[in-house]
C-alpha cells in the first residue's frame, strides 16, 4: 500500500512545531529526515519513531510495538523503530515532543558510528 500525498502532507504539518524536515519516499514507504538523519519511518500510513535506551521507556509505558515486516524467511523485527502514539497525528506539540526524542536517538546512533559512516552534516 502506497502512502498518500495527503497523509505525508498531514505528517509534515504536524511536524512544523518540531522544525523543518525532509520527506524521502523509499521502498513503498517514506522516511522523515533532519540533518540527513532519518528519525521517522512511515509504512502503510503508519508512523514509527527511532528508539534508543533513553526514549524506549516512553514506548514501553504505552505498549507501542517495534516495527516488523515479513521476509521470505519469516517476520523480522527492528527494535530501533517503534510505533508512534496515534495522538502524534492529532497534536503538533505531542508530535514535536516525540519527534525530538526520536531525533536525539538518531543523533546518538549516528555519533556512535565511525566518522566515515556518519550521515549528519557537520555544523548542521
Amino acid at each position: 500500500m502506497a502512502i498518500s500525498k495527503e497523509f505525508l502532507d498531514h505528517v509534515t504539518e504536524m511536524l512544523e512545531v518540531f522544525g523543518p524536515v525532509e520527506v524521502k519516499r523509499m521502498f513503498g514507504g517514506a522516511g522523515i529526515f533532519r540533518d540527513n538523519l532519518m528519525f521517522i519511518l512511515i509504512v502503510e500510513e503508519t508512523l514509527y519513531f527511532k528508539v534508543d535506551e533513553n526514549n524506549a521507556p516512553d514506548f514501553d509505558a504505552e505498549n507501542l510495538e517495534p516495527f516488523t515486516y515479513d521476509t521470505k524467511k519469516g517476520e523480522r523485527t527492528i527494535h530501533g523503530l517503534r510505533l508512534a502514539p496515534e495522538r502524534c497525528l492529532e497534536d503538533p506539540h505531542e508530535m514535536a515532543e516525540w519527534a525530538t526524542k526520536a531525533f536525539d536517538a538518531a543523533l546518538k546512533a549516528d555519533a556512535a558510528k565511525p566518522s566515515s559512516k556518519r550521515k549528519r552534516i557537520p555544523g548542521a
